[in-house]
């Protein structure tokens, strides 16, 4: 008995989405067409600006599980991931009437990643003096690769906690790889921010990083910790390095506790950081925090992007979407200031993943 092979009908199609200005145009290829990387009957139909949709025609005999990848003409010039590494195929069910996908980069003749886009890693102390809570802790600078060869140009700068998971080869948790992130987005331009890495405290990061008292963790050092960066950190770095020290070119970052310490700042302190980068914010350490943002209006322009994933426990995208709404409501609204929430369906409490969403938030962040 012979078995009918399914064909897609004209209601279902490919739409992708890349950041990437690029001339070439894009294609898809697969186990439906031998994995040919440029065959015009697959070439994808730009709709917009860094845009594109492709549909299926109806006469073509489809296996049930669709494997493709997006070229840019070949496999010299093929998508990858945002740290420049070739990704997994992509998978579609016939069933499915339609998929959206991103891709954060592309191989361009032969070339996944440019080393020498790697930012300059510096460390700003190996123990830099917090008085606010009496102690004292390692703090990077990572520069844009080219920073010393532009000796007039001025930065924007994003404070970053939990230093130890977030470049070279990170922690026991993981790595969020941002420099070869930023090595990526400098390829096209879109790397010229100073970062600042702050340490964490070991077993003292619940408390350091949690701006309220906890009946479990104790006694919370969170706003401590952001007078730190806001009185004494940001003054060195500012003397030290060329920045651009207006709120405007200012921000914070972290995941977890420090999407937490994040988001707390960009309520308490919009005088200061101007941008908020909020990775899977522990929003329930304190339902304090969604009173302090149920209060909160402020007149100041600024931008904040908030991610969760659907796998990190029962409560994270419910808390960040109460979030979310409750800012939209007290005057997040406004045009001066801008939202975004990007939920993953599949999205885990990790360090990889974390990495995998910098780059589109440093982007909508600061470009």
């Amino acid at each position: 008995m012979e078995i009918a092979v399914p064909s897609l009908t004209e209601t279902v199609k490919l739409e992708l989405k890349t950041p990437v200005i690029d001339d070439r145009p894009v294609y898809v290829s697969g186990n439906f067409c031998d994995w040919l990387p440029d065959l015009e009957r697959f070439r994808m139909e730009r709709v917009g600006p860094n845009h594109y949709e492709f549909v299926f025609p109806e006469d073509l005999k489809l296996p049930e599980v669709i494997e493709y990848k997006y070229t840019r003409g070949g496999w010299d010039q093929v998508e990858l991931t945002s740290d420049g590494n070739a990704p997994l195929n992509r998978t579609l069910s016939t069933s499915k009437k339609s998929r959206e996908d991103y891709v954060p980069h592309w191989r361009r003749n032969g070339v996944s990643l440019n080393t020498g886009f790697m930012p300059i890693v510096e460390v700003l102390s190996e123990e830099f003096a917090m008085p606010q809570l009496n102690k004292k802790r390692k703090v990077y600078v990572l520069l844009p690769y080219d920073y010393y060869e532009h000796p007039r140009r001025r930065y924007p700068v994003l404070y970053m906690t939990d230093a130890q998971n977030l470049f070279g080869v990170g922690s026991d948790y993981g790595t969020w790889g941002i420099d070869r992130k930023l090595a990526v987005l400098s390829s096209r331009d879109r790397g010229n921010v100073i970062i600042v890495a702050i340490d964490h405290g070991d077993k003292d990061r619940i408390k350091e990083f949690s701006p309220y008292d906890n009946p479990k963790s104790g006694k919370g050092r969170g706003k401590e910790f952001l007078k730190f960066i806001t009185d004494t950190l940001k003054k060195e770095v500012d003397l030290k390095y060329r920045t651009m020290p207006h709120r405007l070119h200012t921000g914070i970052g972290g995941s977890s506790l420090g999407g937490l310490l994040a988001a707390y700042a960009g309520l308490m302190h919009p005088d200061v950081f101007g941008k908020q980068m909020i990775f899977s914010p522990s929003l329930w350490l304190s339902p304090k925090i969604f009173f302090d943002a149920i209060h909160f209006f402020e007149p100041f322009e600024s931008r904040m992007y908030l991610y969760g994933g659907n796998r990190e426990g029962a409560n994270m995208v419910q808390n960040l979407e109460k979030f979310h709404k409750t800012l939209q409501k007290q005057g997040y609204g406004y045009d001066r200031v801008q939202l975004q929430l990007e939920i993953d369906p599949q999205g885990h409490h990790r360090e990889e993943r974390w990495g995998e969403e910098f780059p589109k938030a440093l982007e909508w962040l600061f470009y």
